[in-house]
């Protein structure tokens, strides 16, 4: 092979080289650019989307109550929500004013938790009731309330009265802090009076279920007296506590509820 072939032969090598290289390094650009693209900020979630993000978390099923870490993810973020966040206005002008029942409307529900929200026009009552094995945050939106809340003495008495100390006994107005009741404390049994018309957000779960033995049950309060010819039903008394007897009751005509359409902003719904 002469010296001008040679030469010629090297160069065209040196040429495809560097076409090879070249490729090679588009290939990688593009690679780049192409995973770059993929990577995506996630989207920022609107108020109630956090929720119920959250809720996922933090309700784990029947048995179980949130951790202190979970309770206090959920309390902060409904103690910044309101009634803008689930499209209803402040000023509650929908109320009619003859009219004292309750109503409430069902924004989500699943086995292991559910959202709801309770409109109470003024003065309307939602009786003294329970929640079985239920862990309830409650959020006044708007107006005023009064709510009252007892936690049964452990362990419980047999009879048909309980005895109970009350826990709660004050009147709330938005905007406040989230009130959180627990199975065996924080006054599972509780009754709202509504002193302004309000609206209050309740998370609760697990969900109310009569199948699971879940049902609400509601009570009358009997004045607790203290008797020394009855030493098995005294208990010692302590500075500051109240106790009453509470007596399972039907369900009273108060507690009867209008449910109305929920219409504000949707849940999108994921696999928890």
């Amino acid at each position: 092979m002469t010296s001008d072939k040679v030469k010629q032969s090297n160069r065209k090598r040196r040429i495809t080289k560097a076409d090879d290289t070249s490729k090679r390094r588009r290939r990688k650009r593009c690679c780049r650019e192409t995973s770059m693209k993929m990577i995506r900020s996630p989207p920022v979630m609107f108020p109630l989307q956090r929720l119920y993000m959250s809720c996922l978390d933090v309700f784990k099923g029947v048995g179980t109550v949130p951790s202190p870490s979970d309770d206090q993810k959920l309390r902060r973020i409904l103690d910044g929500m309101m009634p803008e966040d689930f499209g209803l206005p402040r000023n509650l002008q929908f109320f009619d004013p003859e009219n004292s029942v309750v109503v409430y409307t069902s924004i989500y529900q699943c086995h292991n938790f559910s959202l709801y929200i309770l409109f109470l026009p003024e003065n309307a009552v939602i009786p003294l009731h329970n929640h079985p094995g239920m862990t309830v945050f409650s959020k006044l939106l708007v107006g005023k309330v009064h709510i009252k809340a007892y936690d049964l003495i452990n362990p419980p008495s047999l009879s048909q009265q309980k005895l109970a100390c009350l826990k709660v006994d004050n009147v709330f107005t938005a905007p406040c802090n989230t009130c959180v009741l627990y199975p065996t404390s924080g006054g599972n049994i509780h009754a709202f009076t509504a002193v302004t018309p309000c609206m209050i957000l309740d998370v609760v779960g697990p969900s109310y279920s009569k199948k699971d033995g879940r049902d609400c049950s509601y009570y009358k309060e009997i004045p607790y007296i203290v008797s020394s010819s009855c030493e098995e039903t005294t208990i010692p008394e302590e500075e500051g506590k109240c106790y009453q007897w509470l007596e399972e009751i039907e369900k009273p005509k108060e507690s009867e509820m209008d449910r109305i359409e929920y219409l504000g902003p949707q849940i999108i719904e994921v696999e928890a």
